[in-house]
């Protein structure tokens, strides 16, 4: 019983030592975190608009394969049709989900109404990513979200 003890003990020891640790390294490491997020949203707005005249949204869709997908959209000064995205967060898989940051995929949202796309599958114009169509409807509703915070 005292051996027990004494590992229940130390396993607390231990446990409580790395977490304050972790807790540590977390207060160090937030801000710098934070403010690189910040210049890349920043550097986002910039890119979406692509020396365009517009507006610049944030959208999110929690219906990706692998999580949430975050989108920095660009939009024309009609705030409806699209004229670039950035992918600000997504956890696809690679090699097939991935492919939402691909110039070939994004560049078929050019131009389109942000309120009415839909993957060809569901009966719209965009090219589902093969064997990613989960992904690709994603994107969709991310730039649907992007649009209705205009």
């Amino acid at each position: 019983m005292k051996k027990i003890l004494g590992l229940v003990v130390s396993l607390t020891a231990i446990s409580g030592v790395c977490a304050a640790v972790l807790a540590y390294v977390n207060s160090i490491t937030a801000e710098p975190i934070a403010a690189t997020a910040e210049r890349a949203r920043e550097a986002a707005k910039a890119a979406v608009l692509c020396g365009e005249e517009g507006y610049t949204a944030e959208g999110r869709s929690g219906e990706g394969y692998g999580g949430d997908i975050v989108l920095m959209v660009g939009f024309r000064k009609d705030k409806r049709t699209v004229i670039s995205y950035k992918v600000l967060q997504a956890a696809e898989t690679p090699g097939l989900g991935m492919k939402l940051k691909t110039p070939e995929f994004a560049g078929q949202f050019a131009g389109r109404d942000a309120t009415a796309l839909k993957v060809k599958k569901d009966g719209g114009d965009i090219e589902a990513i093969t064997s990613a169509t989960i992904t690709s409807r994603a994107v969709c509703k991310a730039i649907a979200d992007a649009q209705s915070k205009l």
